[in-house]
């Protein structure tokens, strides 16, 4: 007597929350050579609101990931029936990583291994899953890579626009500081400098405080990024958290 089945409890949508109805919905690109696997595939992710796009071979992957972009991509480790060796897929792992290298790439077989459970994260993969796939499990670790690989392209995004802001090659700000009241100053700030101490500079309005942090900033691990400099007194103490952090 068969067991009756059970209906599964939904796969929470982390992604779903606080998406605008109006966006365009998250693009899954699904490479195998089974078209049965390629149609599967393509029911359950239309069911969880993925536009989904197949294709057949490695080929057939970069001539579309040329054309467009996707936000995961779903690679089967072997195009050829009879390999079950995954070489084909760590080959096309290698040169995504090189044109593609913030694409989050989840690869499948049906011949799991630990050798290419092991190298397939070395190659630029960024999770595995065996055939036959539970669709939990699968629409979980999709989500999740899609979350971080989003998060990792806006990091890249923001990174280089602040190297856009920063001067040219980098060069450390200019102080005149001849007094002998300053030599101890500037060997406490060449000290202090490479290291992760909070500093407190003080001092006289137009005695050089904001140029101080600046050079410390630039010769700080920090130094690749942003230095932003607020001017606390011109803001009154009764706007000064919406100034700063928004209503």
């Amino acid at each position: 007597m068969t067991e009756p089945a059970r209906k599964l409890d939904p796969v929470p949508e982390p992604l779903a929350e606080g998406r605008d109805p109006k966006a365009e919905p998250l693009s899954v690109l699904v490479a195998d050579d089974q078209p049965d696997v390629l149609e599967a595939m393509r029911i359950l992710l239309k069911g969880e609101g993925f536009e989904t796009h197949t294709v057949n071979s490695p080929a057939a992957v970069l001539h579309i990931l040329d054309r467009r972009d996707f936000d995961a991509l779903l690679l089967d480790m072997n195009s050829t029936r009879d390999t079950t060796s995954g070489s084909e897929g760590l080959e096309l792992l290698s040169e995504l990583q090189t044109l593609e290298p913030t694409l989050p790439v989840i690869v499948m077989t049906a011949w799991g291994s630990v050798g290419g459970a092991v190298e397939s994260p070395r190659r630029g993969a960024r999770d595995y899953i065996e055939k036959p796939w539970d669709n939990a499990r699968l629409l979980s670790v999709l989500r999740t890579q899609i979350e971080l690989g989003r998060a990792l392209r806006k990091a890249q995004r923001v990174e280089t626009e602040n190297r856009l802001l920063r001067p040219p090659g980098g060069v450390l700000p200019k102080i005149i500081a001849d007094s002998p009241k300053m030599r101890p100053v500037l060997q406490l700030m060449e000290k202090i400098g490479p290291s992760d101490a909070n500093v407190l500079v003080s001092g006289e309005h137009g005695t050089g405080k904001e140029l101080v942090a600046q050079w410390l900033h630039a010769v700080s691990p920090r130094a690749q990024r942003s230095f932003v400099a607020v001017n606390m007194g011109g803001l009154s103490e009764g706007v000064f958290e919406s100034e700063l952090f928004g209503h």
